[in-house]
């Protein structure tokens, strides 16, 4: 049952967001596929995995232990907030910190996890600006 119930949020979901992208406009200059199909996509894929979870639940489903719920809470709340401090803090600081704190959670040390942050970071940064010219955040603090 608990597999139909996420399955049903899960499609909900994914209307609502098919909704939402419906309305989103696109400015006249953009290349002709435009950024306007990619949550299309998305939205289909969550369709497809929801009607997944309804039609094919799994018999046995087992929760996770009650520890996970505390690094899942985490997980969560740091996407949230570097969604939300990205513009402000800039990519490579925010991306720099949240990869750290991921890869502290999953049990890395903090050091490794913030050499491999870095160097992530500023390969992706690099590949975005300067390969594929796509401007990322610099932000505000940081000018």
């Amino acid at each position: 049952m608990t597999d139909r119930i996420v399955g049903m949020l899960v499609l909900l979901l994914a209307v609502g967001y098919a909704l939402v992208a419906s309305r989103m406009q696109v400015g006249f200059l953009s290349d002709p596929l435009g950024p306007r199909p990619f949550p299309y996509i998305i939205a289909t894929l969550m369709s497809l995995s929801a009607l997944w979870l309804l039609f094919k639940p799994d018999p046995n489903p087992t929760w996770p232990e009650p520890r996970f719920w505390l690094s899942f809470s985490l997980v969560l709340a740091s996407l949230v907030a570097y969604a939300y401090l990205i513009v402000p803090l800039g990519f490579i600081l925010t991306t720099t910190l949240e990869m750290t704190l991921l890869s502290v959670l999953f049990g890395a040390r903090w050091w490794q996890g913030l050499g491999g942050a870095l160097a992530f970071t500023l390969a992706v940064y690099f590949l975005f600006t300067e390969g594929l010219g796509v401007p990322l955040p610099a932000g505000r603090i940081f000018g």
